[in-house]
């Protein structure tokens, strides 16, 4: 076992202010930070001096490195008997490769910890006034992401999940946002269901937008809410327009 460790630590869903204190103080420790550009950009400004940033960041579909490549980072650096933090935007486990990287890095002998972050897929509706449950509307939520590995359009038991009574979250499901609702329509969701989708959540830039399944494409490429967002479906969402913005 190598005498370096790995700390795959959530920043949060992007106000650097979100970070727990466990992974603040890791992240003021590295020696080697790993970061993603969903990491809350101040966060950079923590790390102490002398520290090596690596950016493997994704925007816009580009990778700056494949995750093969991000895997032998984490392992090289921490066989040099380094400190590394693997800061991922949100939380590691959550839709975040986070359980692939730690799989990876025990398999070659690497130390490593994880450390939970708080994840845009329950802050990012909370901070636009949508609970993701609610006792007269919801009792369960699902997750699900809206961008399959590889492309595999049958990741997703989309039929299932038209007949869900609770709530669904989408997780990088804007590109393919028309598409999904199509999807549940045609499975018999009722197309009237609210759909709420929150933009950069906790963030300057935050926006949020309500509609229904019918509608909610249209009102999305109207109003030019792009990645990275949060899509909920269900009667919760209807609670945006009540609550409004809880930031």
């Amino acid at each position: 076992m190598s005498e370096g460790v790995v700390y795959l630590v959530g920043a949060g869903p992007g106000d650097s202010k979100l970070i727990t204190v466990k992974g603040l103080e890791l992240l003021r420790n590295a020696d080697v930070v790993v970061y993603d550009q969903l990491a809350g950009p101040d966060l950079l400004k923590e790390i102490k001096s002398g520290a090596e940033l690596i950016d493997v960041g994704k925007k816009g579909g580009f990778h700056k490195a494949e995750q093969d490549s991000i895997n032998q980072i984490l392992v090289s650096k921490a066989k040099e008997n380094k400190i590394v933090v693997r800061l991922k935007g949100g939380d590691p486990f959550m839709f975040g490769r986070g359980g692939e990287e730690a799989q990876e890095l025990i398999d070659a002998g690497v130390k490593v910890q994880v450390v939970p972050g708080v994840t845009s897929a329950i802050a990012g509706p909370a901070l636009a006034g949508i609970p993701v449950t609610h006792r007269d509307y919801a009792s369960y939520v699902t997750f699900v992401t809206g961008h399959s590995k590889d492309g595999n359009a049958e990741a997703v038991d989309w039929e299932s999940l038209a007949k869900t009574k609770g709530t669904l979250v989408i997780m990088m499901g804007v590109s393919n946002l028309r598409e999904t609702m199509q999807k549940l329509v045609g499975f018999g969701m009722d197309s009237e269901i609210p759909v709420a989708v929150v933009h950069a959540a906790s963030t300057p830039a935050q926006r949020s937008v309500l509609g229904n399944i019918s509608t909610i494409a249209d009102i999305c490429e109207d109003n030019k809410i792009t990645a990275p967002a949060v899509v909920v479906v269900g009667k919760v969402a209807a609670l945006h327009d009540i609550l409004e913005d809880l930031r």
